[in-house]
């Protein structure tokens, strides 16, 4: 296992102690009562957690693709299964991201959040824990408890503090992730019988056949298209983001779904490189599909939140077809896309939940003219608006150009057909504008005398929200004026993910050489020629 590991250097557990804080916090938590205590304490542990997280930005060796910080201890020896756990240039990322988020979810919870706040912080917490270990596993089964234990605190989440219908958008929820996860289940024990290993990059260097890594891949697949969620499995996200509390919300958009994309990342393109080539024209159409298909049902939505949600689908299509290039461009495109879309489409959800509390409506017709008398909330709206549909010096900018450049570099005609994604973005988002800053001739929003009252009644963003959307400012213009230290991080992991995949489909390939499977390998490529 040293091979593939950096043992972690500092002269501490960092990756252990981000698991184990959250954990250590809500334990404290059972034992608080005041609303307000329990309020500061879920803010300074997260602040404290992601505190710790810093020095892997800081200490991150850039020039290699071995897992760093890493920690080995035993753990079921009988099973040779070991307690290790580390990061690459992907997933300390998604890491980072995890920990500087959190914070925010206890922030924008402060005064929506009126019942049950000891199970609150309590569940918050755990889920915090459960999404750092997916992304720090360096084996299938830890890799499994951490992906299904983030299942039930979100699901609690929903159900407790969710709306008008928690109930059927919880249990879609778990329904849809559990089944996912079953399949996933299913690849992690075939791949231990055939390999006698749970290490993860000792799976990412075994040679399978291509049977093997057909049945591999889709297995997984579904689990991490569910996740993500690409058509046409999205119908459980709208149900979910509208009926979540904001922070639910914004847990889902920023971190959770990232998890289907980490998940392409590190199982299915290293383990079953000669399955992906085979599935690549697929992948790419459900990516399509999910990019035009989420724009075009966000365009029809009138609720802000189902609106921002199904925008959603269309982003992460972007990070799919990203993945499925298998070109360098493509797959750093996707990787910033994961990080942008956590970063703007978060701040849009914490948006939504400051004019909830307000207006107690979500519907734009309800939400117009505000520019009248919120001039600082609609900036904000106006600004991450720009970065959703991906305008020049905004982060989203940077990704969505990734992509497109991998795209017309491959596939000239899927970058074509993906850029209606684009156009469809620029235009439910300005007329999301349209509507909220200025227009209220829809028929539906308050009108008249009591109407402006109610209006001129509306207090503007607060300084606690001011912060958490200023804080999110900040990553949207750097990311988008200078996203070059982000690409440095990632680029020697996303080197050699592409290495692995060409080594493995050639090998593959001499593998089964006259065989069946060497000829739907070549059918394969004839397909991706005919189809782009």
């Amino acid at each position: 296992m040293e091979n593939y590991l950096i043992l972690n250097t500092l002269n501490f557990p960092i990756l252990s102690t981000l698991l184990i804080l959250p954990v250590v916090g809500a334990i404290v938590a059972m034992f608080l009562r005041s609303e307000t205590a329990l309020k500061y304490w879920g803010l300074v542990v997260t602040l404290i957690t992601a505190l710790v997280s810093l020095p892997l930005w800081t200490n991150f060796d850039q020039t290699t693709a071995k897992y760093q910080f890493a920690e080995l201890r035993h753990w079921f020896p009988a099973l040779d299964l070991e307690y290790v756990i580390g990061v690459d240039g992907i997933s300390v990322l998604l890491v980072l991201l995890t920990t500087l988020v959190m914070p925010l979810c206890v922030l924008c919870s402060w005064t929506y959040i009126k019942t049950r706040w000891k199970e609150f912080i309590i569940v918050t917490l755990l889920m915090e824990t459960a999404m750092i270990g997916v992304f720090v596993s360096m084996n299938t089964v830890l890799f499994y408890i951490f992906w299904e234990g983030m299942l039930v605190p979100m699901y609690l989440m929903i159900a407790i503090w969710g709306g008008a219908r928690k109930d059927y958008a919880s249990i879609k929820f778990f329904l849809y992730t559990f089944t996912g996860s079953i399949f996933l289940l299913v690849a992690i024990i075939a791949m231990y019988i055939t390999t006698g290993t749970f290490f993860i990059p000792e799976l990412m260097d075994h040679t399978y056949s291509f049977t093997f890594q057909v049945w591999v891949f889709l297995a997984c697949a579904i689990g991490f298209a569910i996740k993500m969620p690409m058509f046409p499995f999205h119908t459980w996200l709208p149900a979910a983001h509208v009926e979540a509390p904001v922070s639910g919300s914004v847990i889902l958009a920023s971190i959770l779904l990232k998890m289907g994309g980490y998940g392409f990342l590190r199982f299915c393109l290293p383990m079953a490189p000669a399955a992906t080539l085979y599935f690549v024209p697929l992948l790419l159409v459900m990516s399509l599909i999910s990019i035009i298909v989420g724009g075009y049902l966000a365009l029809g939505q009138t609720d802000i939140k189902k609106l921002i949600a199904y925008s959603s689908v269309g982003h992460m299509g972007f990070v799919t077809l990203g993945i499925f290039l298998l070109n360098d461009a493509g797959i750093k495109g996707a990787m910033l896309q994961m990080l942008n879309h956590g970063v703007t489409t978060g701040a849009l959800f914490i948006l939504i939940g400051i004019i909830y509390e307000r207006t107690h409506s979500r519907e734009i017709a309800d939400n117009s003219k505000l520019g009248m008398f919120m001039p600082i909330y609609v900036t904000f709206l106006g600004l991450f608006s720009l970065s959703s549909l991906a305008f020049p010096g905004t982060n989203s900018f940077v990704s969505e150009f990734l992509v497109l450049f991998g795209a017309f570099d491959k596939y000239p005609v899927v970058a074509a057909i993906s850029i209606l994604g684009a156009i469809l973005a620029a235009a439910y988002m300005l007329r999301l504008l349209q509507k909220m800053v200025w227009d209220d001739s829809d028929g539906h929003a308050p009108h008249g005398e009591d109407g402006e009252a109610r209006k001129r009644k509306l207090i503007d963003c607060n300084m606690r929200e001011f912060v958490q959307l200023a804080f999110l400012t900040v990553f949207v213009f750097w990311i988008g004026l200078n996203p070059t230290p982000l690409l440095d991080i990632m680029d020697s992991s996303v080197a050699h993910l592409l290495h692995q995949i060409d080594a493995g489909s050639h090998l593959q390939d001499a593998v089964e050489q006259g065989s069946g499977h060497h000829a739907m390998l070549e059918n394969a490529g004839t397909w991706i020629k005919n189809l782009f």
